[in-house]
């Protein structure tokens, strides 16, 4: 039997399917999304009437490969990823995934694995390796059945509300003030949080705490952290309730990384740990509770070895190194480890939790949880040694003669430095290594080529 075959055939899969009917019926829904997850995070799919559940659950939708890089053309014309020769992917709807839409009572959605056509000449009915979601269930799965271990994350998704101008554009200017942590600030976006907890919590998501960042508009809402692929598909849904509702109150969700200059950018740090079954694998074995177990320190060398391919993943934008360079004293631009300590990638910021602080809110969660995976299963099966924690601030540890790395400083330097890494070019499997690849290296070279404002500034006058 073929990957998809399994997959349909599943035991107990019949009856998820029916539990679904009923609740279409029972509920009045009209129209089911049927999504998957792009290489940048994306959400794509097709729309079906309902009444083709059960044809749509047993052989699933068609859709072109190239939808999993957004069917976009990169500076050349050609299509990334995927050219119109090629099949069509075959998308397989998971019935647990099945719900209902809080804003329209009509609709619901279900999140689909991506496979290779039936009729492929080469691996037909296999799983698309493409598939960043796929590929993060399966990974995830590969992992606990070789090391008994799990990974569970939080994340902490910043973003940004700004106004919107008389053409239904987004105007460049937050609905508030820059005020950290200012509950007035966060008084002023209640309307919109009060929806997005509302439609988030009828989707499943436990809503556990939210406040002011420091930039224009910007909140951070926690939802309570997960194993790795039920996060992602959280990380997603968030995003999708707040595009929703920016829809309904007349606010754009901006999860651009750095839309501002002079005021902090757009993070959405990771919080990490390995769980093997219900204990959680990184807690103190010794008198000092803030270090991790031997686990959890040869996880965080895992991750100081491969920091330089991850940042590709995890700040995966040309906009995400403006973030860098417009730092402040907590960007996570060096290559370090320590005890709470924001001004290095990555912190012990509670027992039994890390805090991967080199990521932002563009990222793609399926890929940057991949990668953090087999970052620490490196780690893990080579022991590697991370090093003492930096308590200091960094740089005031630089400045006693500690000689300190940074992560790459540019898109293009961090794109090398993932292509020179098996390791976490394994968590990008066959051909979505390929996708990434041809999107990002476009993407940096579209940015290289280009003529800005700030060219113009600097150079218009620049002779005699």
């Amino acid at each position: 039997m073929t990957d998809l075959e399994q997959f349909v055939e599943a035991e107990g899969r019949d009856e998820q399917v029916r539990r679904v009917r009923e609740q279409i019926d029972a509920l009045g829904i009209k129209y089911i999304y049927y999504q998957f997850v792009s290489v940048t995070g994306r959400i794509m799919g097709k729309g079906i009437p309902a009444a083709h559940w059960e044809t749509t659950a047993r052989k699933g939708f068609q859709l072109v490969y190239g939808a999993t890089a957004n069917l976009f053309v990169d500076r050349h014309g050609d299509y990334i990823g995927y050219g119109p020769e090629s099949a069509e992917l075959v998308g397989i709807p998971e019935p647990e995934s099945f719900m209902p839409l809080p804003w329209d009572s009509k609709v619901a959605r279900v999140w689909c694995t991506c496979f290779r056509n039936r009729e492929e000449r080469g691996n037909p009915g296999a799983f698309l390796t493409s598939d960043s979601r796929g590929n993060l269930k399966r990974i995830q799965a590969e992992f606990e059945a070789k090391h008994g271990l799990h990974l569970r994350c939080g994340t902490e998704p910043e973003m940004m509300w700004l106004r919107m101008n008389a053409d239904g554009t987004p105007a460049v200017e937050g609905l508030t003030k820059p005020f950290c942590y200012h509950i007035d600030q966060f008084s002023e976006l209640q309307p919109v949080i009060h929806k997005v907890i509302e439609y988030c919590e009828a989707m499943g998501l436990d809503m556990i705490q939210g406040d002011h960042e420091d930039a224009p508009g910007q909140i951070e809402l926690n939802f309570n952290f997960d194993r790795a692929e039920i996060t992602a598909d959280n990380l997603s849904t968030y995003r999708q309730v707040c595009k929703q509702v920016g829809r309904e109150l007349n606010a754009f969700p901006c999860f651009m990384p750095k839309p501002f200059m002079g005021v902090s950018a757009n993070g959405c740090h990771h919080n990490i740990s390995l769980w093997r079954g219900d204990e959680n694998t990184f807690m103190p074995e010794g008198e000092d509770q803030r270090l991790p177990s031997q686990i959890g320190l040869w996880a965080i060398g895992g991750i100081m070895k491969h920091l330089g391919a991850l940042t590709a993943v995890t700040a995966s934008t040309v906009n995400s190194y403006r973030r860098l360079w417009d730092t402040g004293f907590w960007a996570p631009v060096f290559a370090d480890w320590g005890f709470q300590n924001r001004t290095t990638a990555l912190r012990v910021s509670a027992p039994g939790r890390f805090e991967y602080r080199s990521v932002d809110s563009a990222v793609n969660p399926y890929l940057s949880q991949a990668a953090l995976i087999k970052a620490m299963e490196d780690g893990i099966t080579n022991r590697i040694d991370p090093g003492p924690p930096e308590e200091r601030n960094i740089y005031d540890a630089m400045s006693a003669g500690k000689q300190v790395k940074k992560i790459p400083m540019t898109f293009g330097d961090a794109l090398d430095a993932l292509e020179a890494d098996e390791v976490i070019k394994s968590a990008l499997p066959d051909e979505m290594l390929r996708v990434f690849m041809h999107y990002k290296r476009d993407e940096w070279e579209r940015y290289c080529a280009t003529v800005s404002d700030w060219d113009r500034n600097e150079y218009l006058d620049v002779l005699p």
